[in-house]
């Protein structure tokens, strides 16, 4: 397991099958996203400032930390978005980053 949090309870909910960053990635069914990302890989997405990368602030919605994107570019909050089969995220968007001066 390469993600930041460990999943102890709720282990018998139905699995949904998704890609982050092109590398299958397993879900439970009502799994918000930013917990299907933190349960598998270990970054949700690369900071536009610089080379760091972030893993959610909040986790409620109200920062602007997990935003990421589908594989057709629409923007998405990873803490408020619920897993659906076949979900495509990726987690840079190479026009959205900064310059590093």
């Amino acid at each position: 397991m390469n993600g930041r949090f460990i999943r102890l309870g709720e282990t018998g909910r139905k699995t949904v099958a998704i890609r982050v960053d092109g590398k299958d990635v397993e879900a439970l069914a009502g799994d918000t996203l930013l917990v299907a990302m933190l349960c598998s890989v270990d970054h949700v997405r690369q900071s536009e400032f610089g080379n760091e990368v972030r893993a959610g602030f909040c986790l409620m919605g109200a920062c602007q930390d997990c935003w990421v994107w589908t594989a057709e570019g629409e923007r998405l909050r990873a803490c408020t978005t619920v897993v659906s089969e076949g979900l495509q995220i990726v987690t840079t968007q190479a026009e959205a980053q900064w310059a590093n001066l």
